[in-house]
């Protein structure tokens, strides 16, 4: 069962001026499909071919680097895509907000942490915010192409939002200004995929 890179949700231009056109073709159209192709190699003929990517990851040798980072790359860029959407202006409601207030005080202090989180990640890797069972969130930040399905790895639960912190992300656009990309991410997140994400994960 090949794993497939998927289609963007959005026409590649629709994140500007946050995320720029020319960005978003390469960082699906070669990073990502890099990653997937990738992917399907290291598993070819293996048990893992007829798992889930979720059932892959979870149950993953981490010392099987192949299937470790290219298995993460396209976990982590799936959901990547589909927890951005052009720009709303929109915020947090109903559970996903109330679930906010309780494990970080409020959204400002939910933004502050998850920042802290992406700007504190050196080199490559990811920031994410996690929801274990009953609701409870956590933030945390992963190397690399890890992610918490991973075992081992860190806070653990389950992924409902993260942000891609490797160069290739936004070198294009932002150069070395890796606080103005955190900072305009937030203008470009899907709160309706990450409240679905959420009530999925609890």
């Amino acid at each position: 069962m090949a794993f497939k890179l998927p289609e963007l949700p959005y026409p590649v231009q629709a994140l500007e001026p946050y995320i720029d056109q020319r960005t978003m073709e390469i960082h699906h159209g070669k990073h990502h499909a890099a990653y997937t192709n990738n992917l399907n190699a290291a598993i070819q003929g293996t048990p893992m071919d007829s798992m889930s990517i979720e059932e892959l990851l979870k149950n993953l040798d981490m010392n099987n680097m192949a299937v470790r980072n290219n298995g993460g790359g396209y976990y982590n860029h799936c959901l990547f895509w589909e927890i951005m959407a052009p720009p709303t202006g929109s915020k947090p409601e109903g559970a996903l907000a109330n679930a906010i207030q309780e494990s970080f005080g409020s959204f400002d202090a939910f933004k502050e942490k998850f920042t802290q989180a992406a700007m504190t990640r050196f080199g490559s890797g990811w920031a994410w915010l996690c929801v274990h069972p009953g609701g409870k969130l956590e933030i945390c930040s992963t190397s690399n192409q890890d992610n918490t399905l991973m075992p081992g790895i860190g806070c653990g639960g389950t992924p409902v939002l993260g942000i891609d912190v490797w160069e290739h992300a936004y070198y294009l656009h932002y150069q070395n200004r890796r606080a103005d990309y955190i900072n305009n991410f937030f203008d470009v997140i899907n709160w309706s995929e990450v409240a679905r994400r959420y009530e999925a994960g609890k």
